[in-house]
């Protein structure tokens, strides 16, 4: 079992969750000590797995750009919303990180953005900076599921290192259920650039057919 510090829970509280197409539900936000980067992070519970199912769980990286302005230059907005919905209805937990660009934080993603502009992918714009292609731990990812008593899930993603990562923590990661396919013409390049970086489960012709037209 990987040796890292246990994490408690901090506090519980109940939050009505609207979003701008009318969706609405109610979920539990969770606040931990102990987290190992001191960061914080928040568990948001949703719905109530069936008896006998593993609870759906993604783990979402925080994206100010994307969750809370609509940015169309990335999908993290549209699987945010997307991921509330479909853990709500089977019960599971959507831990929000506080990663943003991929772990590089704000400014720097926004300089990556305007290296971007100038036609390096989201990876080349990282390495240009001198800054890592990913940065993102998921320890913490993994003190909180231990926090709250999950140790079995389906993971909700397309990103294999999401689970590579966690299954080396020690926890059992039994499915990667893929998110939707959020394209636009602005994220198009950023998506594909996914999956042949990082093999990201997204369908690569689709993506080049948009990106072609």
């Amino acid at each position: 079992m990987p040796d890292f510090p246990a994490a408690t829970q901090r506090s519980r509280v109940r939050v009505p969750l609207r979003f701008h197409d009318g969706y609405g539900v109610d979920a539990e936000l969770v606040t931990f000590h102990g987290l190992t980067d001191g960061q914080e992070h928040v568990a948001i519970v949703l719905g109530n797995p069936a008896p006998g199912t593993t609870p759906l769980v993604r783990l979402h990286s925080e994206c100010l750009t994307g969750d809370v302005f609509g940015s169309a230059r990335c999908d993290c907005g549209p699987q945010l919303r997307e991921a509330v919905e479909r853990i709500a209805d089977r019960g599971g937990v959507l831990l929000y990180l506080r990663q943003e660009g991929r772990g590089i934080g704000l400014y720097n993603k926004l300089d990556a953005y305007a290296l971007q502009d100038q036609g390096l992918d989201t990876y080349e714009a990282n390495a240009a900076l001198g800054l890592p292609e990913d940065a993102r731990d998921y320890t913490a990812a993994a003190q909180m599921l231990q926090a709250l008593g999950i140790t079995a899930l389906d993971l909700l993603s397309n990103n294999p290192d999401k689970a590579d990562q966690l299954r080396a923590l020690g926890t059992d990661v039994r499915d990667r259920v893929p998110t939707g396919v959020f394209t636009t013409p602005h994220n198009v390049r950023y998506l594909r650039a996914k999956v042949l970086q990082t093999q990201h489960t997204l369908p690569l012709g689709e993506l080049s057919e948009l990106n072609a037209g």
